[in-house]
């Protein structure tokens, strides 16, 4: 486990070993299970692109190689910000399989996000657009790496076909070195050692819109679980076509069971790079996607554009709506209209992550949260003063267990408050519980900066997990 990070206490590993949460596969190394499982099946769609299993494992081999001969070494953080393309996949893939750890990024963040993400992991590479939407994300970097003595690689993300503004190879004069990443390639090297009790990969955190972003580590053994159970909770096999309508950075999108879950059944994945429904609705239907995973306000725009979009929807069979909301007007008008079966889902990074059932009636799917993914995880309703409330009652939402990590990053002080003493996530919702066990949102705590809570409304979240 990387300095900084806190780690399960010996008798929750070994519970969640016992119980077989936890199987000891790194992620990159469950890759080269699927490419050996599924290798000439489609992997990726992006555009007219398409990718073997067999191939997104080959690159991801060589970027790795590539990745260490441009200095990179493990243990190390990398700062990731990707759309959603076929290059972000296998960058993630690759770093971790060199060691690396990529902290995921959303491409929306700007300079003092970033440059806050870049000091708390002490990022030595940065990995981005060189330009996207008008903005110059390599000047953004430069900017960062004059002021912050550890980041000394930038790599330039580039759509295939597009010259690179800032041309190959360079070193600016704080000793910054820059290089497109179409060009990190190089024989495959001996695999490392496998430890998958090790961080893969942080998540930024969802606890505080206001603040700077914390960040949340996801080992390898937690984030396989996750991936696995949500997988086989929605029956994903190799026939599935996963629609990634949302960013790669939501949890909900990468592993809900998301893009991971689907690679791990041999089904494929669709990149979409904007969840407009101009874009989205014309993949759906050439593509035959079965399952998508939306946030009530894309469900929302979908809903509205179905009657001009006039394109053949009728391959899904499964759409999760993300978030906390509890208002369910979108989710049902959405089922009706396509004639699936509908999901809420809620998983923010720190966790828990909560889902309805397949066989949940509609009331339930559209005015709850579902029920704990993992049958270990370990659910308490607690009043202002720690106190659990009678079932039914309404109290903030604390929750541990094999998905649910025990501390943000280099954050102590905060972990401090973030956390009990015996290791429950306060999570600031409010909730309760149904007799059926089903979780509804009631509000959010509101902590300000003297410490103090107060109640708020119930609202849906931002960010989807």
């Amino acid at each position: 486990m990387l300095d900084g990070c806190t780690p399960w206490p010996e008798e929750f590993v070994d519970r969640y070993w016992a119980a077989g949460h936890w199987r000891g596969s790194t992620l990159d190394n469950l890759l080269r299970g699927w490419a050996l499982r599924y290798g000439p099946r489609t992997a990726l769609v992006h555009g007219a692109g398409r990718l073997t299993y067999a191939g997104l494992n080959r690159r991801a081999d060589r970027a790795a190689a590539g990745f260490r001969l441009r200095g990179l070494r493990a243990g190390q953080r990398v700062l990731v910000q990707l759309p959603n393309v076929p290059e972000a996949v296998v960058t993630l893939f690759a770093l971790m399989r060199a060691g690396v750890v990529p902290v995921i990024c959303p491409v929306s963040l700007r300079t003092p996000e970033v440059s806050h993400l870049v000091r708390v992991a002490r990022a030595v590479g940065y990995v981005g657009p060189s330009t996207r939407e008008g903005f110059d994300h390599t000047a953004m970097a430069a900017d960062i790496a004059a002021r912050e003595p550890f980041l000394r690689r930038v790599f330039t993300y580039e759509p295939p076909g597009v010259a690179s503004p800032y041309g190959g190879l360079t070193t600016d004069p704080s000793g910054c070195h820059y290089c497109r990443l179409d060009s990190i390639d190089a024989p495959p090297e001996p695999p490392l050692a496998p430890d998958a009790g090790q961080v893969a990969f942080f998540l930024l955190s969802d606890d505080d819109a206001t603040a700077a972003p914390r960040l949340v580590p996801r080992t390898h053994n937690d984030y396989a679980c996750q991936v696995r159970a949500a997988a086989e909770l929605v029956a994903l096999t190799g026939d599935d076509v996963y629609l990634a309508a949302l960013p790669d950075e939501f949890n909900l999108t990468f592993g809900c069971p998301g893009i991971l879950g689907t690679l791990a059944a041999g089904g494929t994945v669709v990149l979409a790079e904007d969840p407009d429904p101009a874009v989205c609705l014309p993949l759906v239907a050439r593509e035959r996607v079965t399952v998508t995973s939306v946030v009530p306000a894309v469900a929302r725009a979908w809903l509205d554009a179905l009657p001009a979009a006039r394109t053949d929807t009728g391959s899904l069979r499964l759409v999760q709506i993300g978030g906390t909301a509890s208002d369910g007007t979108a989710a049902a008008g959405l089922g009706a209209a396509w004639g699936c079966r509908l999901q809420r889902v809620s998983g923010r990074a720190e966790g828990p992550l909560t889902l309805t059932r397949p066989d949940d009636p509609a009331g339930t799917v559209h005015t709850t949260r579902g029920r704990p993914l993992s049958p270990d995880d370990e659910v308490r309703i607690v009043d202002a003063d720690g106190r659990d409330v009678p079932r039914g009652g309404s109290g903030e939402l604390l929750v541990r267990g094999p998905c649910t990590p025990r501390g943000y990053y280099r954050a102590p002080d905060h972990n401090a408050r973030a956390f009990t003493g015996d290791g429950y996530l306060r999570t600031g919702d409010l909730a309760r519980l149904t007799p059926a066990g089903d979780l509804v949102a009631t509000g959010r705590l509101d902590r300000g900066p003297d410490g103090g809570e107060a109640a708020g409304p119930a609202a849906g979240a931002a960010r989807p997990g």
